[in-house]
């Protein structure tokens, strides 16, 4: 690490202190040792070293940790991607218990830790730096998964990255498919929704956000008014297919106003009010009503994120534009079919992250510390977890704003 070397790249030379990382990219070392590194010669001889990184997860109800390699605007490499799920903790309550997952956090996030470097074949050693969720969260994982990354950097003396949990969603594109900038992006999960024009690792625009409860929140708290259990997302989905979404003319909340913002409080109520309507005398629902319920209010939530998607890429103003989703709800089929829809009526490229990579994951969380620390930030052993950190800051907060922070 650190040591002096030089190479030749077409007919430049150039000499840099090299990070000992990696694979032969092409580069011939003088000194017969491989050096994992990309010339760039449009960005004034600029070399960019392949980097390994660490990423610590625990914001929710999903312990995970990951092992990423890789440079800025090139797809990165998954060496591995750990996570361990917390669902049948939190199944009996119908939704997550914040100090239950806290508890289920600390006594688990060594361990995946382990497992992934151990999935990954290296180890902490091997590592340029940790990249850590400091927020926004359940302030209780937040701070297991901060103290953890603080104790292994003091062990290693590697260096810390602090990662806010939407950048991991909203740099997901760059991971996987190396999504130029500018671009935007539906962020859409369980805690957040948001249309963002991202144009750099630590720059978004907010173009529009729900007033109100997520999607992924609503998916859940239906799942829950049916009897369907938790989580509610993919079992709602999984209702929905025997079901008739033309049956039930559930509402789409502030399609009747212009611009990007959302709400999906509202469509929660309509659908515990039609629950109420058709449960039986026996005080349950016909198998048949629950699915019809189910289609059609997975087919409003579509038909609010397509809408919202249309103006999102119109007011973003980019040319040929580059629309990107990620989150969990992004697992959803038919919300996936109805942005492609809005993508190929706007011209527009869509990417859509693998299934894996839009729940909560650590490469998520490694690749934004890995764009951060390649453009020279890191953390002191100071830095605070936070249970409320938008990713726009010059943006007016939308849900309000208190002692901890803005929401949104």
């Amino acid at each position: 690490r650190g040591s002096r070397v030089s190479w030749t790249c077409g007919s430049a030379k150039r000499e840099a202190r090299a990070p000992i990382r990696i694979i032969w990219l092409s580069v011939c070392v003088d000194m017969g040792v491989g050096v994992t590194c990309t010339w760039d010669a449009a960005q004034s001889g600029r070399c960019k070293y392949m980097l390994t990184i660490l990423g610590i997860e625990s914001s929710c109800d999903d312990t995970a940790a990951a092992v990423i390699r890789g440079v800025p605007d090139v797809a990165g490499e998954i060496l591995s991607n750990i996570v361990w799920g917390q669902g049948d903790v939190h199944a009996p309550f119908g939704g997550v218990v914040p100090e239950l997952a806290a508890r289920a956090h600390a006594e688990k996030v060594d361990l995946v830790v382990e497992a992934a470097l151990e999935a990954a074949g290296l180890g902490l050693g091997d590592m340029d730096a940790i990249a850590v969720t400091a927020g926004p969260g359940l302030i209780g994982g937040v701070l297991a998964g901060t103290m953890c990354a603080k104790g292994l950097s003091v062990a290693s003396g590697l260096p810390l990255i602090a990662v806010n949990h939407l950048a991991g969603h909203a740099l997901t594109p760059r991971l996987t498919d190396a999504l130029a900038y500018p671009y935007v992006m539906l962020l859409v999960s369980g805690g957040h929704c948001q249309f963002l024009e991202v144009r750099g690792a630590d720059d978004f625009i907010r173009l529009g956000s729900t007033i109100d409860d997520a999607p992924g929140e609503a998916f859940d708290k239906s799942a829950k008014l049916l009897g369907l259990g938790y989580p509610g997302g993919p079992l709602v989905e999984a209702e929905a297919k025997g079901g008739d979404a033309a049956r039930f003319a559930l509402p789409r909340p502030l399609l009747d106003r212009p611009g990007c913002d959302m709400s999906f409080s509202g469509l929660k109520t309509a659908l515990r009010r039609l629950r109420d309507d058709m449960t039986t005398p026996e005080g349950g629902l016909f198998r048949q009503d629950r699915a019809d319920i189910c289609a059609s209010f997975q087919r409003a939530v579509a038909d609010i994120l397509a809408e919202k998607s249309r103006r999102a890429l119109r007011g973003a103003g980019l040319s040929g534009a580059r629309f990107a989703v990620a989150g969990g709800v992004a697992a959803n089929g038919e919300i996936r079919a109805a942005l492609a829809a809005v993508a190929r009526e706007s011209g527009a490229q869509l990417v859509c992250p693998p299934l894996a990579l839009c729940t909560d994951n650590a490469a998520m969380i490694a690749w934004a510390g890995l764009e951060r620390f390649a453009s020279g930030h890191r953390e002191g052993l100071n830095f605070a977890a936070r249970p409320r950190w938008p990713l726009d800051s010059r943006a007016k907060p939308l849900l309000g704003s208190g002692k901890r922070g803005a929401k949104a």
